[in-house]
Order: C-alpha cells, then sequence, then structure tokens
C-alpha cells in the first residue's frame, strides 16, 4: 500500500487540534494507563486501537442518536461514528508522542451502489522500527467486519469493491477532513445522519 504524508513535517502529525484534544484530563489519564500496561511502542499502538475499536461504540451499531466529535467527547460518551473514533486514536497516539493521522475510503451506505456512498475514515500511525506507515481501522467489530492490528499486512473493517466504485484515499492527512466534521458539528440525529447526511467525496 503505497501511503502518502499530505505534510512531510512530522510535527504536523502530533499537533493537538480542537478535535484532537489530547491533553483533556480524561485523555490524559487514559494515556497514562495505556502507556503503564504497555511494554513497547508498538504494544502500546496496539493497545490503543484495541481500546478505541472495542470500548467506544460505533454509535451505528447500537442504534444512538447521539453525536460525538471531538476526542475527549467520544471518550466521556463511549461512542461515536468512525470520524469521532478516528478522532480519539489519533489523540490518544499523539499524546503518547506517536505520529498520527487520518485516512480515507469511499464505500457504499448499505451493500449495494443504489445505497448510496459515504466516506469512512480510519487512522495512520507512524511505526518507528519500521520506519513505515500502516492503516489502522477502529471502526469497531461486528459479524460481517474483523479489523485487526497487524504491521505487516493490512487487516482494515472494509476491503474496497472496486466494481461498486469504492475508493481508497491513500494520503494521511493530519487534520480530519473538513467535511467528515462539519457533518458532525452540522447534525442533531446521528441515525438520520448516517443514513443521509453524510459527505460522500473528500
Amino acid at each position: 500500500m503505497n501511503l502518502s504524508c499530505e505534510s512531510l513535517d512530522i510535527k504536523e502529525y502530533l499537533t493537538q487540534t480542537d478535535e484532537i484534544d489530547y491533553n483533556h484530563p480524561l485523555i490524559a489519564e487514559l494515556i497514562s494507563k495505556l502507556v503503564a500496561s504497555s511494554q513497547n511502542q508498538e504494544d502500546l499502538i496496539k493497545r490503543s486501537y484495541e481500546f478505541v475499536r472495542d470500548e467506544i461504540h460505533h454509535s451505528w451499531d447500537i442504534q444512538s442518536s447521539r453525536i460525538t466529535c471531538s476526542a475527549s467527547e467520544t471518550l466521556v460518551y463511549k461512542e461515536g461514528i468512525c470520524y469521532a473514533k478516528a478522532n480519539l486514536l489519533c489523540a490518544i497516539l499523539r499524546g503518547a508522542g506517536i505520529p498520527s493521522g487520518f485516512c480515507y475510503q469511499r464505500l457504499t451506505v448499505g451493500d449495494t451502489p443504489d445505497t448510496g456512498y459515504c466516506i469512512h475514515a480510519l487512522n495512520a500511525v507512524y511505526i518507528q522500527k519500521l520506519d513505515a506507515w500502516i492503516r489502522l481501522d477502529a471502526r469497531g467489530n461486528k459479524p460481517g467486519i474483523h479489523a485487526e492490528f497487524s504491521l505487516h499486512e493490512e487487516k482494515l473493517a472494509f476491503p474496497i469493491r472496486k466494481d461498486y466504485d469504492e475508493a481508497d484515499y491513500l494520503t494521511i492527512y493530519s487534520i480530519p477532513n473538513a467535511r467528515t466534521t462539519q457533518a458532525l458539528k452540522q447534525n442533531i440525529d446521528c441515525i438520520k445522519m448516517y443514513l443521509h447526511g453524510l459527505p460522500d467525496q473528500l
């Protein structure tokens, strides 16, 4: 997978923003716990990823109308769609000093193209010992979706189906896409947003 960074300045992938608010006390506390229980940097990345994947509910899966956006809000309510979960994983990693960013896919909303399309968010993280970036999808597993942490083989939530006009965007962005953030901030009902209010293009 030929990923490319939006910025050549690695510091851009360590910055804090309104959405990636890793200095929030609850996120700082979580980072401390994850660091204390990890054996090395790769283990910390894996534990951080699995926490967001498994402990933060995907709002659609639990049919919640709540919309979360910032990393701290997502942690407080322990739910969010992929955009919010990506913000949280990015905040945890950056707060621990590990460069991370955002990647995107264009997917069908349902199982087939007639359901329309949406932009799906995931993360990329820099693995120091490999001197390489890998993608991780913390969307959350369920029957039919099984993503895992892997250093050498991508195990993402959604394989791209080119015959359905789905697409991988291989740029690693330093901040969340403006359209994805706008969707979270302009809608008030997550279920309606998920069905009708997500962007279908970057």
